[in-house]
Parts: structure tokens; sequence; C-alpha cells
């Protein structure tokens, strides 16, 4: 049997003490997905070297003040390049206060990783677009949410599922 070809990724769960998270819109040709920002790792970089490169990418953000790795999530899912069968995913909670995102890539760029909308969401905000049938990854994303709200301590990161 072949073994699968895992991308390796990194997320930042960007939320701020109101409970709001930023999101991204990703258009796919099974459809719509709400995420974190975040991408792939390139050749050489560890998760926090990447975690910094798409943070300033997607949504212009330089040197955020990481507090830890809070949760993993493997799908398996053949990427449309055909490069990759699945992706693993580590997420960190980044705290941060509101801002506007202005990403360097251009919207061309962003548009070209599927990429086609920034947005702050609150936490009942997410629950309830869940309820209605919004797609998230992970998508018991906002459950997961809740779980974190006032939590910056460390602690052993969980598996989100799909």
């Amino acid at each position: 049997m072949t073994e699968l070809r895992i991308r390796q990724a990194v997320r930042a769960l960007l939320v701020t003490d109101a409970d709001e998270i930023m999101l991204v819109r990703f258009e796919f040709t099974k459809g719509t997905v709400w995420s974190t920002p975040g991408g792939g790792l390139e050749p050489g970089e560890d998760h926090l070297t990447a975690l910094h490169r798409e943070l300033v990418e997607e949504v212009g953000l330089s040197a955020p003040t990481v507090a830890h790795h809070v949760w993993n999530r493997e799908h398996i899912t053949p990427h449309m390049d055909g490069r990759y069968d699945g992706q693993r995913d580590r997420y960190y909670l980044v705290p941060t206060e509101r801002f506007d995102a202005t990403p360097v890539l251009s919207w061309e760029q962003l548009r070209a990783e599927n990429l086609y909308e920034i947005r702050w969401w609150t936490f009942d905000e997410v629950e309830a677009a869940t309820a209605a049938g919004t797609l998230f990854a992970p998508r018991r994303l906002g459950m997961l949410l809740r779980s974190l709200s006032g939590q910056l301590a460390s602690h052993e990161p969980i598996d989100t599922g799909i």
C-alpha cells in the first residue's frame, strides 16, 4: 500500500478578549469553507516560522504573541493540485486585539490559494452559522472556541476531528 502524502500546515486562532475570531473564506469546487488563517510549511520551515509568515501574507499581522499549540487536525482529502492526499494542521492560539486585515499578498494571489474573504466573527455567530449549515474547519469550531474562552494557560493540544 502506498503511504499517504500529508501536507504539514499551521493555523492561527486569532482571538480577542471579546470572544471574536478572525476567519478566512475558502472557495473550493466542493463548496465554501470558513477556516482560520494559515497554510502549509515551506521546505525547511518549522511550525512557528510558517505561522508568522502566513499571518503576514494573509492578514498583515507581524510579530504576534503566540500563546501555545492548542489543537491538531488531520483530514484526508486530495488537494486540487494532486500533490497531497490530506493535511495535518497545528493550531496555535494567538490572543490579539481586533485589527483590520491588510494582507501582504494581493487578492489575486490569495484567490489563487482559494481565499476570498477575511472577517471577524463572534463565537456566537460561528455557533449560529454552524446550526444554519455554514461549513467551518474544523467542523465543530464553535464548540471548540468555547473551550478556549478565557484560557491562556498552556495545556496538551486536543484533536479537533474533521
